[in-house]
């Protein structure tokens, strides 16, 4: 996936104002904080999430030892895909996850990391599709996970 995304071809990037733009979602649950790069041929795309101990799950998820809880990184991964499906022209339409598979936690994601959200759109169509994708703090996978999703319209959720 790293290949596709050192492409000449890869469009500008993406900052947090027009991520509220193509997102539904809002503070606590906006977990992208900009696109590094996105490769629409390959459909691939590299988000960031900067994890701050600010973060309010931080609050009750093992306050001793705090830890990004792994079905939030998921949902990272799920919003980096749905900005994806965005820049591939449904831009009427919001993702809605429908399943989960494959999923492995290998690393904690803890305050102050820096998440790379992988993704790549396996399948994606006008009704919905799969994604699947990892994410990484430096060289290390953190998760790595498969989503399959359906587009809604967005003013039907």
């Amino acid at each position: 996936m790293e290949d596709t995304l050192s492409s000449p071809k890869m469009e500008p990037v993406i900052g947090v104002k027009e991520i509220l733009d193509i997102l539904p979602h809002r503070y606590p649950f906006l977990l992208v904080d900009k696109v590094v790069s996105i490769d629409l041929e390959a459909s691939t795309i590299l988000a960031q999430k900067n994890v701050s101990f600010n973060e309010e799950f931080f609050q009750g998820h093992f306050p001793g030892a705090p830890i990004m809880p792994g079905v939030l990184m998921l949902e990272a991964l799920a919003q980096t895909g749905g900005i994806l499906v965005h820049q591939k022209g449904y831009k009427d339409k919001s993702a809605v996850i429908l399943n989960v598979s494959n999923a492995k936690f290998r690393n904690s994601v803890k305050p102050g990391d820096v998440l790379m959200i992988h993704a790549e759109g396996v399948y994606v169509s006008s009704k919905g599709g799969r994604i699947k994708g990892r994410g990484m703090i430096g060289d290390k996978v953190a998760f790595e996970a498969e989503l399959s999703f359906a587009l809604c319209d967005k003013n039907q959720i």
